[in-house]
């Protein structure tokens, strides 16, 4: 680990050298017998590109928006809890990685840093996203949600796949190792004291979490509302009629139900069955090179998420390696929009992709 990282799994290796094991375990495991995890980032070579040729590629535009707001290029930072595991700085650092690189975060409601410190340590113009658990107690919700509009955040990010958590065996062998002395202070009430063993078991909850708490959602804020952890046409059909703005294609990185698809397999599906909506179709779950960005758009995303190479690029220096790790991404995302001949991200339609069987592999 001593040369310069070159690629984003070069950053990988560092987490574990600069935290403790079970932190390292926290990060990076997933439910069960992580089938879901591995095959987030296995499954993009399924997808093969068919470049085209003696296209003038000498310039190339990697920008695009989300709900109406600009990106350098089509890759965000997804929530992801406990950036303090990792760095004193916890998701200020992250936020301002993703403010230099010109890049979008959706900041998770059990973050260690205020929302708002994060929102004042970046550029004004960079589009910070709220994530949001709808917790059993409903008045912790709202009180989030009103200290994020105030803050100026763009969006709401609901994650909707965890009724209950996912079976981590890593949290229950190493949890009495877990740093006691983080806390959440997006789940407290104004003017209210709370001990990180009352945060935990306000976040660890079972959530009677219904479509109707969508439309309670939609009706105590002006916020554009994104779902995140949705896998099926079926219940995409049913965030349109539910008046979300974005889906979030999620599989919670491996970490909930094992088992499932990855996320780039049940993608096409689901932008096929927005169609004809306003709905923005997005994508996180095992980005880890610029041709798995070119990929997920050309099947119908409008923008990809990072969570488990952000945290690595936070453990290799802080605000300069998440910048670094989104720097990478943009790079290698526009060479392969020039080896396949594309100058601007209209040029990356399906017919860039061809599909192999899992049996080809």
């Amino acid at each position: 680990m001593a040369s310069e990282p070159v690629c984003v799994e070069d950053f990988e290796p560092y987490l574990k050298t600069r935290v403790s094991d079970a932190i390292w375990h926290y990060y990076r495991g997933g439910a069960d017998d992580e089938q879901t995890l591995r095959a987030n980032p296995l499954a993009y070579q399924r997808y093969r590109l068919l470049p085209r040729c003696l296209r003038d590629v000498s310039k190339r535009d990697t920008s695009t928006s989300i709900l109406g707001q600009r990106l350098s290029f089509p890759v965000g930072v997804s929530p992801t809890a406990c950036h303090a595991f990792v760095h004193r700085d916890g998701e200020i650092a992250t936020a301002k990685g993703v403010s230099n690189a010109g890049s979008a975060m959706v900041l998770s409601m059990f973050s260690n840093k205020s929302l708002e410190d994060v929102a004042a340590s970046v550029h004004p113009d960079t589009p910070l996203l709220f994530h949001l658990n709808i917790l059993r107690d409903r008045s912790r919700v709202e009180a989030a949600i009103r200290r994020a509009e105030a803050a100026g955040y763009k969006a709401l990010v609901v994650t909707i796949d965890q009724p209950m958590l996912g079976n981590r065996t890593y949290i229950r062998r190493n949890n009495k190792d877990m740093d006691p002395t983080i806390t959440f202070p997006q789940v407290v009430l104004p003017g209210e004291e709370i001990t990180r063993e009352k945060a935990r078991a306000i976040v660890n909850e079972p959530q009677a979490l219904t479509w109707k708490d969508i439309l309670w959602l939609r009706r105590i804020t002006s916020l554009p509302v994104v779902l995140k952890g949705i896998l099926t046409a079926e219940d995409a059909r049913e965030a349109v009629r539910h008046g979300a703005a974005g889906i979030l294609v999620s599989n919670h990185g491996g970490r909930q139900l094992d088992g499932v698809p990855a996320t780039i397999d049940v993608l096409a599906e689901i932008v096929d069955a927005v169609r004809g909506s306003n709905v923005e179709v997005y994508l996180d779950g095992g980005i880890r090179k610029g041709t798995d960005v070119l990929k997920a758009l050309a099947l119908g995303a409008r923008a990809v998420f990072i969570g488990r190479p952000a945290i690595w690029g936070l453990a290799y220096d802080g605000e300069k390696g998440v910048e670094q790790v989104l720097g990478i991404l943009k790079e290698e995302f526009s060479l392969a929009m020039a080896l396949c001949g594309c100058s601007s991200l209209s040029d990356i339609t399906p017919d860039l992709i061809a599909t192999m069987p899992y049996s080809k592999m």
